[in-house]
C-alpha cells in the first residue's frame, strides 16, 4: 500500500535535501508555499521543519518576496485610498532603551503625517512591546484594519497588532518560545505594508537582513522604502553610533551613511520605566539620550517622506517639531 505524498512536502524536500540537493526557493515556490500555511493546509510538522529550514539557510530576497506577495493577497481590500502616508513595523520589542520611536512616530503625527503601525508583542521574554508601552501614552491599538483608517482619520497615528490582520502570521511568531528561535515570518511580518503606503520604514537587528529587505522591496516594486539597523531591531535610530539607511526610491537602491549625533556612548539606565516617555514628552524630565533618538529616527523618516531634501534639513525640521510639539491630553 502507498501512501500519496502530501503537496507541501515538496517544498521541504528542497530545502532540505542536503548540502548538494538543497536550494533555495524560486519567488514562485515560496510563494505557492506561504499560500498553502496561510490557508491552513499545511500539517504542524510540516510547518515546523519548513520554518527550521528556512531559518538556518535564511531567506533570500526572492523568498521574501513571494511570502510577502501571498500575506498582502490575504488582507481584505478596501476600494479605499490609502488612509497612511507612512507604513511603520515594529516587531522586536526594547530590552535596553526605552521604545524613543513611538515619540518620533506621535511627532510626525502631530505635524500631519499620518502614521500606521503594525507589530507583535510577547513572543520574547523581557522586552517592552509597543503594544503595552502604548498605554502609558494613552493611546489604544485598533482591533481592525477599519478601525485603524478612522484613527488616522482621527489622529493621524495607529497602532494594529499582526493578530487583527493576519492571525495564521501571528499563531507563528507565538511559536518562538516552543522553537527557540526566530523564524522567517519575524522578517516578512516587516514588510507587510497593508494599507499599501508608498512609504515604508523597517528596522533589522543583524545586519545582513538589510540588504535582503532592501532587495525584496525593489522585487515587490514597493515605491519608498527605508530601512536600517535600530536599536534593539525596532525602528530607532540609535544616537551613539552610525546609521547606514539602505533604501529604495522607484526602483533605484540608494545606500545613505547617517553620523552618530554623539561622540561619546550614553550609560545605558538600570531600569526601563515606560512612565518617562509621557514624562519626557511632557518636559518634566530630560533625557539627552531618548530626545536624540526621536530626533534622529523622525528625521531618517521625513527624509524617506522627502519633506526635507538633504540629512541637515531633515534634522532641522525634526528638531523644530521636537521644540514645538504640544503637551497630551
Amino acid at each position: 500500500m502507498t501512501t500519496q505524498e502530501h503537496p507541501f512536502a515538496e517544498y521541504i524536500r528542497i530545502l532540505g535535501k542536503g548540502k548538494k540537493g538543497s536550494r533555495p526557493l524560486t519567488r514562485e515556490e515560496a510563494y505557492q508555499a506561504m499560500r498553502m500555511i496561510l490557508a491552513g493546509a499545511v500539517l504542524p510538522v510540516q510547518l515546523g521543519a519548513f520554518l527550521m529550514l528556512m531559518r538556518v539557510k535564511e531567506e533570500t530576497p526572492e523568498e521574501l518576496a513571494g511570502f510577502i506577495q501571498a500575506a498582502r493577497e490575504t488582507f481584505s481590500p478596501f476600494g479605499e485610498p490609502c488612509p497612511a502616508d507612512l507604513d511603520w513595523s515594529s516587531y522586536a520589542g526594547k530590552r535596553r532603551h526605552l521604545p524613543w520611536f513611538l515619540l518620533s512616530a506621535l511627532l510626525l503625527a502631530e505635524n500631519g503625517i499620518k502614521v500606521f503601525m503594525h507589530g507583535a508583542g510577547g513572543h520574547t521574554e523581557g522586552r517592552i512591546y509597543t503594544h503595552d508601552a502604548l498605554k502609558y501614552l494613552g493611546i489604544e491599538h485598533a482591533a481592525s484594519l477599519q478601525e485603524a483608517r478612522q484613527q488616522l482619520e482621527e489622529r493621524s497615528f495607529s497602532y494594529l497588532p499582526l493578530e487583527y490582520f493576519c492571525p495564521k502570521l501571528h499563531e507563528i511568531i507565538e511559536l518562538r518560545p516552543i522553537m527557540g528561535l526566530r523564524s522567517p515570518v519575524h522578517t516578512l511580518a516587516r514588510m507587510l505594508n497593508p494599507f499599501n503606503a508608498k512609504h515604508s520604514i523597517q528596522a533589522i537587528f543583524h545586519p545582513g537582513y538589510r540588504p535582503v529587505h532592501q532587495e525584496a522591496s525593489l522585487l515587490l516594486n514597493d515605491p519608498h522604502v527605508a530601512v536600517f539597523k535600530g536599536e534593539s531591531g525596532e525602528v530607532e535610530r540609535n544616537p551613539d553610533a552610525d546609521c547606514l539607511v539602505q533604501s529604495v526610491h522607484h526602483g533605484e537602491l540608494i545606500d545613505e551613511q547617517w553620523p552618530r549625533m554623539f561622540e561619546r556612548r550614553h550609560v545605558k539606565s538600570e531600569t526601563l520605566d515606560p512612565k518617562q516617555l509621557a514624562a519626557v514628552w511632557q518636559g518634566d524630565i530630560e533625557d539627552e539620550y531618548g530626545e536624540a533618538a526621536v530626533i534622529g529616527t523622525a528625521a531618517i523618516a521625513l527624509k524617506l517622506l522627502s519633506k526635507a531634501e538633504s540629512q541637515e534639513r531633515a534634522m532641522k525640521m525634526a528638531e523644530d517639531f521636537w521644540r514645538g510639539r504640544k503637551p497630551f491630553g
